[in-house]
């Protein structure tokens, strides 16, 4: 209804109105006129058109839609043996975010099918590649029987270890190295991943023998491909400093069963010498 009003001039008898939110404004100005003035105080029918007017042009501001902005991601749809956890770590969002925008109550009360919105990501991505279900515990570094044949995937030096960081987990390794530095599958396998991923920058993904998977990130760059096959000791990446990184270095995951490994039992033993010590791959 305000939309169809509108005020004309005021002659020295009529009062004309058309449509229009702008009557607000012609109304405004004209009611400082002493024509307008003159005219509704000796016109009974004109006081009362005049608060029909008031009433339909303030309904004008409410006219205008406010509309809410979007969060910008995607749907993840849980398949089997998710957590929001394990979904949150993949994505790189905070599991007690994913809760708090779906409208989560409780984070362990997931159904298969179940769709979540993630928020800031453009694509979804294999959850159940990405992340290991849980990290095996971190206990003294003895060699994991039948594989000692894998090699250093880096040369470099190893600043920091499996196990507890701070408040979360550490799931693999890190070897401090050179940029561009170039970085070796440990065993022959088929990569299963090759893309950026949120806080882990480029990264590469391997899957090996008897359920063993390797994983390689923060890379500058990718040099293979989703699918392709990979020979033991064959560049598949270089070191660098992608994703939420404090200088160039290759972060390195064993998983077995999709459970995270600590890589120094399945690599050649450094022997006695400390974290920090230098490595170089063989071959």
């Amino acid at each position: 209804m305000a939309r169809m009003l509108k005020l004309y001039a005021v002659d020295d008898h009529h009062l004309h109105v058309k449509s229009g939110c702008l009557a607000s404004e012609i109304f405004s100005s004209s009611l400082q006129s002493e024509r307008f003035s003159n005219l509704i105080n000796g016109n009974r029918c004109a006081r009362a058109l005049i608060v029909l007017i008031f009433f339909f042009i303030g309904g004008c501001a409410s006219q205008t839609a406010i509309s809410k902005p979007k969060l910008r991601g995607i749907y993840h749809t849980v398949t089997p043996g998710e957590t929001l956890y394990r979904i949150g770590k993949a994505y790189g969002v905070a599991y007690q975010e994913l809760a708090r925008v779906n409208g989560i109550q409780d984070a362990r009360q997931l159904r298969v099918g179940q769709r979540i919105f993630v928020p800031g990501v453009t694509k979804p991505i294999p959850v159940e590649t990405i992340t290991p279900a849980e990290p095996a515990p971190a206990t003294p570094v003895s060699p994991e029987p039948g594989f000692e044949t894998f090699l250093w995937p880096v040369n470099g030096t190893i600043n920091s270890g499996f196990g507890p960081r701070g408040s979360g987990f550490h799931d693999g390794i890190d070897i401090a190295a050179p940029e561009g530095t170039p970085i070796r599958a440990i065993e022959a396998g088929e990569v299963i991943y090759s893309d950026q991923l949120r806080g882990y920058g480029n990264m590469v993904i391997l899957r090996h023998r008897d359920g063993i998977i390797s994983v390689y990130a923060h890379n500058e760059v990718n040099l293979v491909r989703d699918g392709q096959r990979v020979a033991r000791g064959e560049i598949v990446a270089r070191v660098g400093s992608t994703g939420r990184v404090s200088g160039p270095h290759l972060h390195f995951e064993i998983r077995r069963n999709n459970t995270a490994q600590d890589p120094l039992r399945y690599l050649p033993q450094l022997c006695c010498l400390p974290a920090s010590a230098n490595v170089a791959p063989e071959g």
